[in-house]
């Protein structure tokens, strides 16, 4: 009798009647505005240091200069306490207020072009010529928050 009433509770329990096996968008979670640009990277054993001093002189001078206009939300590098595990060892983020801010706008590219100067780019494209040297790109990715209810 008590192994049988063991087996009801959990019977009752493990199928409640409330439990779904789906979630609804928009009913059971809602979706963040903010968009996520990820690129995954994998850098050669021992050149993180040789890859962040190209990035700090290209990309993240970029992404500041973007931030400072408002176009983007923010920017970020995550490097792995694990560097020689899995696909990647290397992050980097940029987080856009929404999608929209991800569509071409002559606006913002002209703006931005004022403050990224010929030397600039003429920097950013030496420097970006020698990354295959020392990285490889593994993935692109634009994630969104969901937040469960």
């Amino acid at each position: 009798m008590k192994n049988l009433l063991i087996v009801l509770l959990c019977a009752l329990f493990s199928s409640s009647p409330m439990a779904k096996d789906r979630l609804e968008v928009y009913e059971d979670y809602e979706l963040g505005s903010e968009i996520m640009s990820i690129t995954t990277v994998r850098i050669d054993p021992n050149m993180s240091d040789v890859y962040l001093a190209g990035l700090r002189e290209s990309w993240v001078k970029a992404a500041k200069i973007q931030k400072e206009l408002g176009y983007i939300k923010n920017w970020k590098i995550y490097g792995s306490d694990l560097p020689t595990s899995g696909d990647f060892n290397m992050l980097l983020v940029v987080t856009f207020e929404n999608s929209s801010d991800l569509e071409p706008n002559k606006q913002k590219y002209d703006a931005f072009m004022k403050k990224w100067t010929e030397t600039d780019k003429k920097m950013s494209e030496e420097i970006s010529a020698k990354y295959p040297e020392v990285r490889t790109l593994t993935g692109e990715y634009r994630m969104r928050e969901i937040i469960l209810k």
